[in-house]
Formats: C-alpha cells, sequence, structure tokens
C-alpha cells in the first residue's frame, strides 16, 4: 500500500500548492480520494497513469475536494478511456457532473458507475478481492465522509524452496496456497503447513477529512497503521475551527493518540499559515510520529 499526496492545501490553490487530492494503490489498484484544482497536473509532473485510476472517492462537495474531477473526466475520454469509471461520493454529485457534461454538449467513451452516498451511519461500499473500503462517518457543515481502506490478503504465502524441493506445478502451487495438503507422486499426504506461511498481514489506511473535533471516530480507526486527519488551523485560531467544523493539529493528535494508530499525517492546511513546521510541534504534544502531508510526498504504509 502505498499513498501520493497530490494536495494539501485548504479552500484555495496557491503556486506549488493544491488543495486536498491523494492517490492510493493497493496492489494493481490506483485509487484517487478527492480531487481537488489543479489535480491533472499534479498527476503529470508524478508520472501516474490517468488511466489506471478505476476508483475515485469523493469526500464532500465543498469545491475544494472535487472541482478539478469535471476536468479530469474530460481527459479520460480524450485519452481514449474505455473502461468503467467507479465514482463514490455525496448524493448529488452524479447530478452536478452530468449538468455539466450535458450543458457543454459532452460525451463519454465510457459508463460512470456513481455510488451515491447518503447513510450518516458507517458501511461498507467496496469489497472485492484485493480491498475494501468502510465510511468514517464525520462532523462538518455538509454532509461529509472519511474512508477506510484495508488490503486483503487471503492465500498462504508458499516457501519458495519447497517448489524445487519437491517439484511443484503450477496446479500444485495453487492448491496449496488454497490450504490444500499436498498429495506427492507416490500418493502420500504431506501437510500443507509444511509448504506455506501465513498470508501477510493487511494493512489499514484511514483518510478523514473535513471535520470538527469528533471522538466517535475512534472505534472506526482503531489500530490503523497510517491516518490520515485534516489539521487546518493551529490551537491559536481554535475558536475558528470550532465555527468552521475543522479540526487543530492538537485535535488531529489526541484522535491518533485514543486510536493508538501506527503514524499520523497531516494535512488541509490552511494558506494563513508560512511555517507547516508548527503543525508538528503541535501535533507531538499528544503523538509522536507525525508527518506532513507535503505536495509529491509518497508514503509507504
Amino acid at each position: 500500500m502505498k499513498l501520493t499526496i497530490l494536495g494539501s492545501s485548504a479552500s484555495t490553490p496557491k503556486i506549488n500548492k493544491y488543495t486536498t487530492s491523494q492517490l492510493l494503490k493497493i496492489k494493481n489498484h490506483h485509487i484517487l480520494i478527492d480531487c481537488g484544482e489543479g489535480i491533472q497536473m499534479q498527476l503529470r509532473k508524478l508520472k501516474i497513469n490517468f488511466l489506471k485510476i478505476n476508483h475515485i472517492f469523493i469526500s464532500h462537495l465543498h469545491g475544494d475536494h472535487y472541482f478539478g474531477l469535471i476536468g479530469l473526466i474530460s481527459t479520460f475520454r480524450l485519452l481514449g478511456r474505455t473502461n468503467d469509471l467507479n465514482i463514490y461520493a455525496p448524493k448529488g454529485l452524479q447530478e452536478i457532473i452530468n449538468m455539466q457534461l450535458k450543458l457543454s454538449s459532452s460525451w463519454l467513451n465510457y459508463k460512470i458507475l456513481f455510488n451515491n452516498l447518503e447513510s450518516k451511519s458507517q458501511e461498507t461500499i467496496v469489497k472485492n478481492l484485493d480491498f475494501s473500503v468502510k465510511t468514517i462517518p464525520l462532523r462538518h457543515r455538509i454532509y461529509t465522509n472519511g474512508f477506510l481502506f484495508e488490503e486483503i490478503y487471503k492465500e498462504k504465502n508458499i516457501i519458495k524452496s519447497k517448489i524445487e524441493e519437491y517439484k511443484l506445478n503450477i496446479d500444485d502451487i495453487k492448491g496449496i496456497k488454497e490450504g490444500n495438503d499436498f498429495v506427492d507422486r507416490d500418493g502420500r499426504k504431506i501437510s500443507n503447513s509444511i509448504f506455506t506461511k501465513q498470508p501477510r498481514r493487511s494493512k489499514k489506511y484511514a483518510f478523514c477529512s473535513d471535520t470538527a473535533y469528533e471522538p466517535k471516530i475512534v472505534q472506526s480507526i482503531s489500530l490503523v497503521d497510517c491516518l490520515y486527519h485534516e489539521s487546518t488551523f493551529l490551537n491559536s485560531h481554535k475558536d475558528l475551527a470550532k465555527k468552521t467544523k475543522h479540526s487543530t493539529a492538537s485535535d488531529a493528535s489526541k484522535i491518533a493518540n485514543a486510536a493508538h494508530v501506527g503514524r499520523l499525517i497531516l494535512g488541509h492546511f490552511s494558506n494563513r499559515y508560512r511555517n507547516l513546521e508548527e503543525f508538528l510541534i503541535e501535533a507531538k504534544t499528544h503523538f509522536e510520529n507525525v508527518e506532513l502531508a507535503i505536495e509529491g510526498t509518497e508514503f509507504d504504509i
């Protein structure tokens, strides 16, 4: 699992600063999380193949989290996309995108499969052979979700030296990975445990977009390997954070500490701050393993 920060500023883009957008790679899947303005330029700068993106998750319908989407959708067509595109977003985004396409007399060569979100309770919205995604209901000025991503590893890992030792063929290996015992050429049954190691531990990544300080989410994100939590303000502007239903760096670190996460990434910084190191200093009063979501940074999860 690898996370790339495409944008991490709040409200408006600036030179070399973009609004919230992230790319998460899980196995062979390229997943876009939020889609602020300038997303296409960031994808090009970082040499990310547009057409590998098949899943897009939008946390809420404030412009700094989705205004780059219609441009990306249009570029997909110009690049010759034919694969379906899955978009998971609050109810209403489908109407917005369809109206933009209609009024510009645009058409697509591929299908957009909109998954409209409106539940205020946590729900599983994706579950396939490789990963699952659950919503994390947040507390913001409009309906907003975070997302909990989890890798899925079911097959056992085969010990490579055993392949040569027992002259295993492709069918043998497939059966052993599925948990079957091995029957050799003389008809002897050999325990599966001789050939395998347990599957890799699944990694979890929690993305918590715009939200007021909300202790209720701790149960949903408990023990995740990595947590991204918005930290629009420092404590010096905590009254403004409360008024706008955003969080401070201190708020984010309190959540990380309570949930016992492995790592905390701060982002969605207000443009009023020049020195982002202050966010680290403030957050580390409650949680030590903290990093900043800086454009272009990659995190191995």
